[in-house]
């Protein structure tokens, strides 16, 4: 059978790239014989629970979803009563990329807090405090930030544990979304245990899709009691896979020899690179520091267009003509070299236009 395999590596998404070759590998190999479903009495399942203690040493709890809307979501109706809040970023995944989902499937509220680069301080969460106990208001309940955010940024380890400790002494949860965990680990240069179980996260959505996996997140609970009737949310949520080995071990590949490190490694690497050579181009320059594997740009709406049919990317901000290009575990120096002499080219051209009389 044929395929249309015209699709060139672009800067679109992580989600674009296709699957790290050791994880297919291991999708191949599971494939053979026959497996228990849904995980049930599969010791794949154990090994792959002792691998996230171990990767986050703790006594942890990890549940196997499909996708990120189903560990966001999932993660968060746990936590969540129908007359409670979540309190987030306005550019949380959460709120603006979910469909709605979040307030369907828990029938709570999400309030928002504007953020210039994608990041909440203890203190934005302050005033909704005033909303306890009174009977007329919704009342806020969890905290959810991603990691790294939507704008690229990063929350280092302290600005973490102030939020977990903010939440815990107003009786709240923190939720981290970290469909991008890996790569903010590598940008601090720490473990995920120090990152998360040592900060005081109550429940992480552990991301795999954007680094190098076919499908598959994770939602671990740092405290088993939190846990308590998820597999039945999970599977009310159409999240419990019946071939759950697929998910499984392609999680075993990934914390394997510490894969997610070196996907992110390559991602986060190629980021800076091509951050420093699109600010070296007179006429353009970048909007926001290069934390992990995004380049925030603003660049002549001229030349957006013709740069998108080489390498196709989105457009952050229109107002601002800023533009988003996002590295992968698979962006090669190739890929930025041919992407940062395209815009060169471009910027060249379009100086050279003769002006309008």
């Amino acid at each position: 059978m044929q395929f249309n395999a015209s699709y060139r590596k672009g800067f679109a998404s992580d989600n674009w790239s296709g699957v790290s070759p050791s994880v297919m590998e291991a999708l191949a190999e599971v494939n053979k014989g026959h497996h228990p479903s849904y995980g049930e009495k599969d010791p794949l399942l154990d090994q792959a629970q002792e691998a996230f203690r171990k990767l986050f040493e703790s006594d942890c709890q990890t549940f196997f979803v499909y996708n990120g809307t189903g560990a966001n979501v999932l993660a968060v109706q746990q936590l969540l009563r129908s007359w409670e809040a979540v309190v987030a970023p306005h550019s949380a995944h959460l709120n603006e990329d979910e469909g709605g989902a979040p307030e369907k499937f828990t029938g709570g509220k999400i309030l928002t807090i504007d953020s210039d680069d994608g990041k909440i301080k203890p203190d934005q969460v302050v005033p909704f405090l005033n909303s306890i106990g009174f009977q007329h208001h919704v009342q806020p309940r969890l905290i959810t930030i991603s990691q790294s955010t939507e704008m690229g940024t990063v929350y280092s380890i302290q600005e973490i544990k102030e939020l977990a400790e903010f939440a815990h002494q107003n009786k709240m949860y923190l939720h981290v979304d970290g469909a991008r965990i890996a790569n903010a680990a590598v940008a601090l240069g720490c473990s995920l245990a120090e990152m998360i179980t040592q900060t005081g996260v109550d429940v992480l959505s552990f991301g795999g899709t954007k680094n190098g996996l076919m499908f598959g997140e994770a939602v671990v609970f740092f405290d088993k009691k939190l846990a308590a009737g998820f597999e039945y949310s999970r599977k009310q949520g159409m999240q419990l896979a019946s071939k759950m080995r697929f998910i499984i071990v392609q999680f075993l590949a990934y914390l394997e020899q510490e894969l997610w490190k070196k996907n992110a490694g390559n991602a986060n690497q190629m980021a800076q690179l091509l951050g420093r050579k699109l600010a070296a181009i007179d006429g353009i320059s970048l909007s926001r520091p290069v934390e992990a594997n995004g380049v925030f740009a603003i660049l002549p709406a001229e030349i957006i267009p013709k740069l998108q049919e080489a390498y196709f990317f989105h457009v952050w901000n229109e107002s601002k003509c800023e533009v988003r290009l996002m590295c992968s575990f698979d962006t090669s120096l190739e890929d930025v070299d041919g992407l940062v002499a395209k815009a060169k080219n471009l910027m060249l051209n379009d100086q050279n236009k003769p002006s309008t009389p």
